[in-house]
């Protein structure tokens, strides 16, 4: 269908509720719905309303289903999809005994081609329908994953990892070919359809100053595009940085020398931060990207969501396979334990909004998705609120919406996905 209604329980944000009060912004409708047109949002509001103004459009009604913007996950690495939830270690070890040998085998496209398709279908059946990935050094990567993508019609973000020492032979480039390969497949998907290019070191450890540089060159000719990369995520790599980069004045440093530090920046764990990197950071507008279930999966430690989300645009994302789950649910459930222990009790409206609007902002995306809104892309996710029976039991003795939704957050996955549409099109 090409013009419809959709009708449902609908949340719609106003504002961004970890910077103002959360009740203020936010409209939730009970009996609401939404129009959908061409694959856009084009009229929102109660469903009595909607039905009068267009008594001839097709209906789907999903009866008390919560219809939300489909979930934007900021940061994973879709090559590990094979090896997620490996046994533990901490992150260097982790990456040599489990990531480096899985990411050697994308140099056959074949394989990549493969995992791509798996990758998205599992997204897809947890009600993710944007992501911003990772590849690995191979070209052929990030072809497989922009290929499948568009196939599929998603908005969809990648970029080439690069890394040119402290990895294995078959998974180094060079700075020249890092600069090349990434430029080339900048040219070819950037912009395509729904895709973006995203320039990716994959952190400092891994990158000499001149792959650094040669990124950064490339960063300052697209200043449309984002970089993304990590930092900060455990303190025995903070200090790998410090011996590798003894005239840096901390983690944040050794990407500012090479240029890499700008307003489409997205950080990825950011836990140890400095007061000095809190406040370049804050300063030059960068993202932050929390990925709590990888935190705590490889003991990285706890984001400071208090601290941080009021200076910086903060996403959400799954960091498979460091993460241990695909689900959004399961991140926002991590999301909320993991600010507990910092003294935070995040409310269910905080922790929709870093799964869809929050995520999506981080991504420069907050203009086409992760809302429900009059002119955004028909990315949607339907929620059953009582998917299991421990679910229901819990959500029948619910006040309100959020008490209804929030046992949906903490023990839901992807059995309490009831729908999911694309572009207006629905794929699940």
């Amino acid at each position: 269908m090409d013009d419809f209604l959709l009708l449902g329980q609908t949340l719609a944000f106003t504002d961004n509720p970890l910077r103002c009060p959360w009740a203020d912004c936010v409209r939730t409708e009970r009996h609401g719905g939404l129009r959908v047109t061409g694959g856009i949002i084009t009229a929102l509001g109660p469903a009595e309303v909607l039905r009068a103004a267009h008594p001839a459009l097709p209906v789907v009604d999903l009866g008390a289903a919560l219809i939300l913007p489909g979930f934007v996950d900021a940061h994973a690495h879709y090559p590990q999809t094979a090896m997620i939830a490996s046994w533990g270690k901490r992150l260097i070890d982790w990456l040599d005994t489990y990531t480096f040998p899985e990411e050697l085998r994308f140099a056959d496209p074949d394989y990549a081609a493969r995992s791509a398709a798996r990758y998205f279908d599992l997204t897809l059946s947890h009600g993710t329908t944007t992501v911003c990935s990772y590849a690995t050094v191979h070209p052929a990567s990030v072809e497989a994953y922009f290929v499948e993508a568009r196939r599929r019609g998603l908005r969809a973000l990648a970029g080439k990892t690069c890394m040119d020492r402290n990895a294995p032979e078959g998974l180094r480039d060079t700075p020249q070919t890092a600069y090349d390969d990434s430029k080339r497949l900048l040219e070819r998907w950037h912009g395509v359809d729904r895709l973006s290019y995203v320039i990716t070191p994959r952190f400092s450890p891994t990158s000499s100053r001149d792959q650094l540089a040669a990124l950064g060159a490339l960063y300052a000719e697209h200043p449309d595009c984002l970089m993304q990369t990590h930092i900060s995520e455990q303190t025995d790599e903070i200090a790998w940085v410090a011996e590798l980069f003894p005239e840096a004045r901390d983690y944040l440093d050794t990407y500012e020398a090479a240029g890499l530090l700008g307003p489409t920046g997205l950080f990825g764990h950011a836990i140890h931060l400095t007061a000095r990197e809190r406040d370049r950071l804050a300063e030059v507008g960068a993202a932050l990207v929390h990925c709590p279930t990888s935190n705590s999966f490889i003991g990285s430690g706890l984001f400071d969501m208090a601290g941080l989300a009021s200076r910086c645009p903060v996403g959400l994302a799954t960091d498979t396979g460091g993460g241990s789950s695909f689900s959004m649910l399961r991140t926002m459930a991590a999301a909320y334990e993991i600010a507990q222990l910092r003294g935070m009790a995040l409310h269910p409206a905080q922790l929709l909004w870093l799964a869809t609007a929050g995520s999506a902002e981080a991504l420069r995306l907050g203009h086409r998705i992760g809302r429900l809104a009059v002119g955004m892309e028909a990315d949607l996710v339907a929620l059953d609120l009582a998917s299991t029976p421990a679910i229901a039991q819990r959500a029948a003795e619910a006040e309100d919406l959020w008490e209804a939704v929030f046992p949906t957050i903490m023990m839901g996955d992807d059995r309490a996905v009831a729908g999911v549409w694309v572009a207006g099109a629905r794929v699940s």
